[in-house]
């Protein structure tokens, strides 16, 4: 007797032969559903500038990518970007779309419970903007309740939230005298900004890769502000020993492009403490007043546009460093 395998290919292959090709209706229907992938996939992806995303957002709807795939597109979108405005601005078309919203037309959430989630945070997010407190913690409030999952996207609004109240009542001492890195007189932070638009404080550590990376961009913005009339003074933390002596040797290879002053952040009476600086780097934008403007990270949007409010030729840059 054959082994099956050689008697399976003669009992299959007459119904081979009468197998029909794919009409053409459902080779179209392939192609279309195949071009609507792709133009999905871009969407989700696409992060080179804004252009790029509209142009993928146009060919997106040509394709028949659903409305509600696309205004998730637009969510992802902003949310990567850290645009509080931008995203608060897609709140109409969230609430329009949560009363048609239809799971199978999703492209990223499981279950109906994670979009609704996501639409209070929008709403949390457009409450924020408008400095209404009850209806930011109403609304991120009630985003965890749907999706306990997602508390690690919400939490940095909810930090964000809390800084801004601590920070509206902060008054930097500008008689403050922190110690030059480098040894010698100490000068007062309000002799640094006098004649100036604003102070930056950059808080820093050369222990941390994430300042070691960020060094050279940093120095090129540094240059930047200065030009511009902000003074810019960088802070270690004196409460670690050997640290001082580290950030000096750190800064000493850029000695003739390193912009304002390198300072020490004092144990009684830090800047750092004042400023609830619990990561680094951190940039603290001061008014000439003592006020802070800003408090965060430099890739934060809202860095600068506060630092473009300052003086109009400050814009951000492409990649690394601030320009005109």
């Amino acid at each position: 007797m054959r082994p099956l395998a050689f008697i399976l290919p003669i009992i299959a292959a007459p119904f081979a032969l009468m197998a029909e090709p794919p009409s053409p209706q459902s080779v179209a229907a392939e192609v279309a559903a195949n071009a609507r992938r792709d133009a999905l996939d871009k969407i989700l992806s696409e992060r080179k500038s804004p252009a790029a995303f509209e142009q993928a957002l146009a060919a997106a709807r040509e394709a028949g990518v659903s409305a509600q795939a696309m205004l998730e597109a637009r969510f992802l979108y902003q949310v990567d970007k850290g645009d509080d405005a931008a995203l608060a601005s897609l709140l109409p078309e969230f609430l329009k779309q949560r009363a048609v919203f239809n799971l199978d037309d999703s492209a990223i959430f499981s279950v109906e419970e994670e979009w609704l989630s996501v639409v209070e945070y929008v709403q949390s997010v457009a409450a924020l903007v408008k400095g209404d407190k009850a209806g930011f913690k109403r609304h991120i409030t009630e985003a965890f309740w749907l999706s306990p999952a997602q508390a690690a996207a919400y939490a940095p609004h909810i930090e964000r939230f809390h800084m801004q109240e601590s920070m509206a009542a902060v008054q930097i001492d500008l008689a403050l005298r922190p110690a030059p890195l480098a040894g010698g007189d100490a000068v007062a932070l309000g002799t640094l900004i006098k004649g100036k638009q604003a102070l930056l404080l950059h808080f820093w550590s050369p222990w941390s890769s994430e300042c070691s990376d960020a060094m050279p961009d940093f120095i090129a913005t540094a240059a930047s502000l200065s030009a511009h009339g902000v003074a810019v003074a960088s802070l270690v933390p004196a409460d670690m020993p050997g640290l001082p002596e580290d950030a000096a040797a750190m800064v000493q290879p850029h000695a003739g492009k390193a912009c304002g002053a390198w300072l020490i952040d004092p144990k009684r009476g830090s800047l750092a403490r004042q400023l609830r600086v619990r990561k680094l780097p951190t940039m603290v934008i001061v008014s000439t007043e003592g006020k802070v403007l800003f408090n965060g990270d430099a890739v934060d949007e809202r860095f600068w546009e506060t630092l473009h409010r300052i003086d109009a030729r400050i814009t951000r840059p492409a990649s690394g460093g601030a320009q005109d």
